[in-house]
């Protein structure tokens, strides 16, 4: 199929890579071909940038990566949580600086991304587990100089699934006052049958078929899918009264496309402010590849636009 994507795409849409997610090692080797620099080079100057340790639920610990902005005068600042995207199978929070970095420096929060770990070596439950237990440290750990009352959920794609997911869970436990949840791409329906899911067996980057082996890795290959919790897959949750307010930006050619439409719909309906984006002519992930197109820059500074409104509310 030919997809009509946004001209400034065009020139360099022959530099993107074939990813097969159906072996998760290859994938990872594939993301990791596209660096080029260092990824800290991306980070802002006024942003210094820390690694700490978040406890979990396991025993284990949970590698974070703290963006704080150096200006901050003494006092608690808004703090988000972001999750980084790949699909629950490749990724992680020392590469993925440039849009927690920018949120820093744009916002002067305090942005702490989840190195979660990674299926499959660690299917679900265990990333979603990581994603709340950073949650909860973050808003009771002080010395980050957060204000517990301002804080966002923020993530792209598998992140913003894992955001989605993490809103849930402590609205249904009385946990920590999430106050913006800012989804971008964000994978939330197993069942893939939505029309983007079904007719996107080809498009660029991300396929129907890398949508089907990621959710084979993050669930298993032999889980019941008659029983996917709501925490794995959010747009299973039957009552979304009651979730803060969210962002869902989506893009175009993207099998994840409807499912986020519907999930904004359904917020909606359920009497929670939502506010969703569709941008004509991109693809999953394109303003991450091709960060420098115009149609990029414009879904960065919506995102961004749309967590200050949050944060200023």
């Amino acid at each position: 199929m030919s997809y009509a994507v946004d001209p400034a795409y065009r020139p360099m849409m022959g530099v993107l890579p074939e990813l097969d997610v159906s072996d998760a090692e290859k994938a990872r080797a594939v993301i990791a071909s596209m660096r080029t620099e260092d990824p800290m080079s991306a980070v802002p100057a006024a942003v210094e940038v820390t690694r700490r340790t978040a406890p979990a639920t396991d025993g284990s610990g949970i590698d974070l990566v703290v963006f704080r902005p150096e200006d901050r005068a003494g006092r608690p600042l808004p703090g988000i949580v972001y999750f980084h995207g790949g699909g629950f199978v490749f990724g992680d929070a020392a590469t993925d600086v440039r849009v927690p970095s920018a949120l820093a420096a744009n916002l002067g929060a305090v942005v702490v991304s989840v190195n979660y770990r990674l299926a499959p070596e660690h299917p679900f439950p265990t990333p979603f587990h990581d994603a709340h237990d950073a949650l909860t440290w973050v808003a009771g750990d002080n010395d980050l100089g957060i204000d517990p009352s301002r804080i966002v959920l923020a993530g792209i794609s598998a992140g913003a699934g894992l955001a989605a997911a993490v809103a849930l869970k402590a609205r249904d436990t009385d946990g920590p006052a999430v106050i913006f949840q800012a989804l971008d791409s964000p994978v939330l329906d197993d069942r893939l049958l939505t029309t983007s899911a079904t007719e996107y067996i080809d498009s660029p980057l991300w396929n129907r078929q890398n949508g089907i082996d990621s959710w084979r890795h993050y669930l298993g290959a032999d889980a019941d899918r008659n029983t996917t919790s709501e925490y794995a897959a959010p747009a299973r949750a039957v009552d979304l009264r009651g979730l803060p307010p969210a962002y869902i930006a989506v893009t175009s050619f993207d099998p994840l496309r409807d499912e986020g439409i519907d999930y904004a719909q359904r917020l909606t309906q359920a009497g929670v402010p939502t506010e969703l984006h569709l941008y004509p002519g991109t693809f999953h992930g394109s303003s991450g590849v091709f960060p420098q197109a115009a149609i990029s820059q414009r879904i960065d500074a919506d995102y961004t636009a749309a967590i200050r409104r949050a944060l200023t509310s």
